[in-house]
């Protein structure tokens, strides 16, 4: 079974770790012991597990999930060259990468935290050699697509990275547009997450405008709703998301 090290120990990093730890030997470097501890417990495996200094990455392959204002101060910890560096920070360019980690190679990768059940939508991008790898090995926590350019990926970040934050906000608005109306709070709530379960299937073989038409009847239940969701901008605010999210990719 190989051996997949993380370098860090926060939510994503358990998150990727809870798809792989079925199919990899996992390893963790982090700052303090009784964190990786915990992090240990919450996977519920057996992991090996070090603190970050003079940590030796010696051909290993890397899972690199730390901050993204972290890379320097935890790349001097580091010693040995990597195998291939796997980086889920967002924003952090290939070249900033392979400057400060000694690798041969590196991927740029962005999970979501549908990771931690199997159905992550992970973009990637970087060295070529590594494409088919990367898509089997984040393959095992749900979808891959790898993308042509760094731009892409980053765009990508604010869609698919930072994409269930904002179907959050909506599965909760929605519920609470319920309650105001009488429904229970615990009814409101299995219908929202009936009502996404549902979707999520329908979304992968069926364009959103068609599925939309084959619900809205003329003068129906779902044309006054929809209408109220227009005149509340709800379209321009989720481009809007995209964008600012986008920018703010770029920028760190």
């Amino acid at each position: 079974m190989k051996t997949i090290t993380f370098i860090g120990n926060g939510n994503m990093a358990l998150s990727i770790a809870k798809g792989l730890r079925h199919n990899y030997k996992i390893e963790v470097a982090g700052r303090d012991i009784e964190k990786l501890n915990k992090f240990e417990s919450e996977l519920s495996v057996t992991i090996e597990k070090a603190l970050m200094d003079d940590f030796n990455i010696e051909g290993k392959t890397v899972m690199f999930c730390v901050k993204p204002a972290n890379v320097e101060e935890v790349a001097v910890k580091l010693k040995g060259k990597a195998r291939v560096v796997y980086s889920v920070l967002a924003g952090t360019k290939v070249q900033k990468l392979k400057q400060h980690l000694n690798s041969d190679a590196v991927v740029r990768s962005m999970p979501n935290l549908a990771a931690s059940v199997g159905r992550s939508m992970t973009t990637l991008t970087g060295d070529e050699a590594f494409k088919e790898e990367a898509e089997e090995l984040l393959g095992a926590i749900g979808t891959t697509l790898w993308l042509g350019s760094e731009k892409e990926l980053d765009i990508a970040t604010a869609l698919a990275g930072s994409g269930p934050a904002y179907l959050c906000l909506i599965s909760e608005a929605l519920a609470d547009g319920a309650v105001k109306q009488g429904m229970k709070r615990a009814d409101a709530m299995a219908a929202m997450r009936g009502l996404f379960g549902g979707f999520g299937e329908l979304i992968q073989e069926i364009h959103p405008a068609i599925l939309k038409d084959g619900v809205m009847s003329p003068g129906g239940t779902t044309a006054a709703g929809y209408g109220a969701l227009e005149n509340g901008n709800v379209r321009a605010s989720c481009i809007d998301a995209i964008e600012k999210a986008y920018k703010k990719a770029t920028e760190l």
